[in-house]
């Protein structure tokens, strides 16, 4: 009866009988829409699922146009693992991975990936901790008076130092420009022009949807107006803003200025702000975008449909 019901179900799969974007299939023990078109938050510091494990971080699972890219890992392989687990994802099946920047609470997790996803591709910034260049500028003082026992690799710099990384082996790949990861999907790099982050490249993923772009953030170390302007360079029509804003220290007329700016001046119709973004900012953006608000938890599944 069983193996009847199999052939049964394979004769209707094949003739497209009942089937349509959003049918839900099963891979493993968990169902998978084959018509999502989500953002699930697998890390952040607050929330309203006591089952997931909230910690000081980001990541979070892009599933749109059959692509699925996962965003920062947080900041425990553990307790990422944990809410991946909870949430009945599987890591073994995505498209890409995009690190937005090399501090600890969006990289963690990395670990766990890498055990279940080893080859999968990971997008990273141009940046020393993932295997990048030295930074040049550590060369620049020559001092040619120096014995050769005193000179940096005796006095013959290569042109070239890699630096090492602590993911040997993970499949990188490092991104110096705007860079279209897959038909709908790019990457925009920027960085601080202020001091603290001068150092930091940061990513951002743009998503292309008929309503407008959604910009996915980390930490917007570099300025969550300059890597608005960057995607807006390209297309000024943006949807969404989804991530952390890092304006957690930031004084309040800053913060009041900004939710502005971006409602009024760069035309960001929805805003789902998390991690760094600082609880005085979510409450100065709930009131200056109202009903596009979108509170973005661990656990929530913003949508993109």
């Amino acid at each position: 009866m069983t193996r009847k019901l199999e052939l049964l179900l394979a004769l209707a799969v094949a003739l497209g009988i009942g089937s349509s974007a959003s049918v839900a299939t099963t891979i493993g023990t968990q169902p998978v829409s084959l018509g999502a078109e989500r953002i699930t938050i697998l890390v952040d510091a607050f929330g309203s699922q006591p089952q997931l494990r909230q910690d000081w971080g980001y990541g979070a699972l892009v599933e749109y146009g059959g692509k699925r890219i996962l965003f920062d890992t947080g900041n425990d392989s553990a307790g990422f693992s944990e809410n991946v687990r909870r949430l009945g994802l599987d890591l073994t099946r995505l498209d890409a991975v995009v690190i937005s920047h090399r501090h600890g609470d969006h990289t963690a997790g990395l670990r766990y990936l890498l055990a279940v996803n080893p080859r999968v591709k990971i997008y990273v910034p141009d940046d020393e901790a993932f295997g990048g260049p030295t930074p040049a500028v550590f060369f620049r003082q020559p001092e040619p008076s120096l014995p050769e026992k005193m000179r940096y690799f005796n006095g013959a710099v290569p042109d070239v130092i890699p630096h090492g990384s602590a993911w040997t082996g993970a499949n990188f790949i490092r991104v110096t420009n705007t860079l279209e990861i897959a038909p709908g999907f790019r990457l925009v790099r920027n960085i601080s022009p202020n001091q603290q982050f001068t150092e930091t490249p940061e990513l951002s993923l743009v998503i292309d949807t008929p309503k407008g772009q959604v910009v996915v953030v980390g930490c917007s170390h570099p300025g969550i107006e300059r890597i608005v302007a960057s995607v807006a360079a390209r297309d000024p029509d943006i949807s969404m803003v989804v991530g952390g804003l890092h304006l957690v220290t930031a004084p309040r007329p800053e913060i009041e200025r900004l939710a502005v700016a971006l409602r009024d001046e760069w035309k960001i119709d929805r805003i789902a702000p998390g991690h760094c973004t600082g609880e005085l900012t979510f409450a100065v953006l709930q009131r200056i975008f109202g009903e596009n608000y979108r509170y973005a938890g661990v656990g929530t599944v913003i949508d993109l449909s």
